[in-house]
């Protein structure tokens, strides 16, 4: 049968018989009864299965009625593992539709925990179970090549197709494109595809190129390099693709100080430019001394559908190898710790490594025969650490913007559901209006309105209000004052109320704003919440305790854009109007110059420094000559009016 076949190719390699599989030749009998399946219990038939597991470690499949594997796991005691899904209900509702479609199983027994995962990533990649944490890998990672000729090319690549040494992989080209950089910078490689051998060079088959003409390339298409004097580059270079750039960096600086104190200032000028050009390097991509030895790296981030493992190999510090990970999974459906040991046993099959000592945020769930895994708190590992953090991070958001640049609304849809849970809310805030209240000691009081719609700023909404009911600086009242008139008139004109309203405040400004939707009777409505500015806490009415939302949650940081947007937009329109104020109380107390006049005034020059600048002529056009010179007098001096 085609499953026995599958398998037999899967265990190829692994040294296990099929025949220890549990036995591939029973035939799926579904005896399970709609109890059975309620009470997540298994049949008959199972049940004599999972009395029979041995408590070892091993992998065991789940099959349905169609007799497809829908989910593949490792244990390190079978029987506890197997039995663990059908004694109760489960907190995870994936878990118990997993538990409700399982007919039969299948199990093979292998010597330690660790053989148990990396059978169960084979058995995951050939049957992509659907109840599985899948690797999500559909693209190729660039390399660097250095080819087996006569004389060498060193290039990037992602198809593994040259006969020569692969290095990487990188986790993007950008930083492969980095090396190659720093390689072209001080070593005259040729860059040409040309097959060249002894024959086609002393027939002249080739001609000399540009790279030769501007010092790129020494010619070995022409012979003007030997074999040997150009294979002394090709070990430099496979110092820097090994990681050894410092020993690099210090035999340059050798060599430049040699080449001084014979006096050869020009060849020293030439290696003084390479151990710069290398040393520049290392600045950027040296991440520090995490000990002479080789050292593997992987970090960890997840999102509510998916986690991301950043893994590199580091070289005394470099960084020679890079790759991201990603897997989808529902959240909570398993562990970082077993997401991480998945990971860690991918590596270790895709590049047939063995590690010794591995740097890790935390520890996995599995234990790997002679790997030491260190948790770093400080120091150099913990930098390096940190540096895989962010790279994990990065790549998430990337993967993040690519889905919603292919789906905008998926994004939009993500956001609001993660708000909704957030804030306690019944609906999700498509809505959502901020206010923040502006004055200095109580002078020009005035309050700004901000509207968000789908998370994003809905600037032709925006409104100003100055205050006209409240007498010096009582934010409170002037916040009821403010919603009054915003929501009065909304329900007024018959628009649609926001589904979540923020004000800018703590207790106070909060209860101010409860009192004003209680008199409407729109608090049931309309959802109220308060931002207090120091330690980002959000208040609810009636709760005494705030809400601390993740520093890292994209609903705090809508939460946080429109606040910051209010305060801008509150601020901005009181300077125009306390500016507004100044100019106009100086006009008003020239005899002569109505408000008319000053308004007329200040439409045409905008600002009181304007109107000092201006000549008589163009003030007199404007208010005519009896006025003009009142105002020209009052700015220059009686003597400087022209009559």
């Amino acid at each position: 049968m085609k499953e026995e076949k599958d398998m037999k190719n899967i265990l190829a390699g692994t040294g296990r018989n099929i025949d220890e599989f549990g036995g591939f030749d029973i035939e799926i009998k579904p005896d399970r009864t709609q109890e059975d399946i309620f009470n997540n219990r298994p049949g008959k038939a199972l049940r004599e299965k999972i009395l029979n597991l041995p408590e070892q470690p091993g992998v065991y499949m789940y099959l349905d009625k169609n007799g497809k594997v829908i989910y593949v796991g490792k244990a390190k005691r079978l029987k506890r593992r197997v039995s663990s899904y059908f004694n109760r209900r489960h907190d995870a509702t994936r878990t118990n539709l997993l538990v409700r479609n399982i007919v039969d199983m299948r199990f093979i027994v292998v010597p330690t925990e660790e053989d148990a995962l990396h059978l169960e990533n084979a058995m995951i990649k050939e049957y992509q179970p659907r109840y599985n944490v899948l690797l999500k890998d559909d693209k190729s990672y660039p390399w660097i090549v250095v080819t087996k000729e006569l004389y060498p090319r060193v290039f990037m690549t992602r198809e593994k197709g040259e006969h020569g040494r692969y290095y990487g992989p990188y986790a993007n080209a950008g930083a492969a494109r980095v090396v190659l950089q720093l390689i072209r910078d001080i070593y005259p490689l040729r860059s040409c595809r040309h097959a060249l051998d002894e024959r086609s060079i002393a027939r002249n088959k080739y001609s000399l190129c540009l790279d030769y003409h501007i010092h790129k390339c020494l010619g070995p298409c022409r012979g003007l390099v030997s074999p040997e004097g150009y294979g002394k580059y090709i070990s430099r270079v496979r110092q820097i693709l090994n990681g050894e750039t410092i020993e690099l960096e210090n035999i340059l600086k050798d060599e430049m100080s040699k080449l001084s104190e014979e006096w050869k200032f020009e060849e020293a000028q030439v290696v003084k430019e390479k151990y710069e050009a290398v040393k520049k390097y290392n600045a950027k991509s040296v991440i520090g001394d995490v000990g002479a030895m080789s050292t593997d790296m992987f970090a960890y981030v997840e999102n509510e559908d998916r986690a991301f493992v950043n893994f590199m190999h580091l070289n005394k510090g470099a960084v020679t190898q890079s790759l991201n990970l990603e897997y989808r999974r529902q959240k909570n459906e398993v562990s970082r710790e077993e997401i991480l040991s998945m990971a860690i046993a991918e590596i270790q099959t895709r590049f047939d490594r063995e590690f010794k000592v591995v740097i890790v945020p935390f520890l996995p769930d599995v234990e790997f025969e002679g790997v030491t895994f260190v948790v770093p708190s400080r120091g150099e590992k913990k930098k390096a650490l940190d540096v895989g953090l962010k790279n994990a991070m990065q790549y998430m958001h990337d993967i993040e913007k690519q889905a919603e640049l292919m789906n905008p609304e998926r994004g939009v849809e993500k956001l609001m559901a993660q708000m909704k849970s957030d804030f306690r809310l019944e609906v999700e805030p498509r809505h959502i209006e901020c206010f923040d209240n502006s004055n200095i000691q109580g002078t020009n009081p005035v309050a700004s309105c901000v509207v968000f719609r789908n998370g994003k700023p809905a600037r032709r909404d925006y409104r100003h209000f100055n205050i006209k009911t409240v007498i010096g600086a009582n934010d409170f009242a002037s916040m009821k004052e403010v919603l009054h008139r915003r929501y009065t008139r909304m329900m007024a004109e018959g628009e649609p109320l926001p589904q979540l309203v923020v004000v800018d405040g703590g207790k106070g400004q909060l209860s101010a704003a409860v009192e004003a939707f209680d008199e409407m009777g729109i608090r049931g409505e309309v959802a109220l919440v308060g931002i207090a500015k120091r330690l980002e806490e959000i208040y609810f009415p009636g709760d005494s305790l705030p809400l601390y939302i993740d520093k890292k949650s994209q609903s705090l940081r809508v939460i946080q854009a429109l606040r910051d947007e209010a305060h801008r937009f509150g601020i901005t329109h009181h300077r125009n109007r306390r500016s507004k104020s100044q100019v106009v109380s100086e006009l008003d107390g020239i005899k002569g110059i109505g408000p008319a006049t000053s308004a007329t005034l200040m439409k045409e020059f905008k600002s009181l420094k304007k109107l000092k600048e201006a000549t008589l002529e163009d003030i007199t056009s404007l208010i005519g000559p009896a006025k003009a010179k009142l105002l020209y007098a009052h700015f220059h001096g009686e003597e400087n009016t022209i009559n």
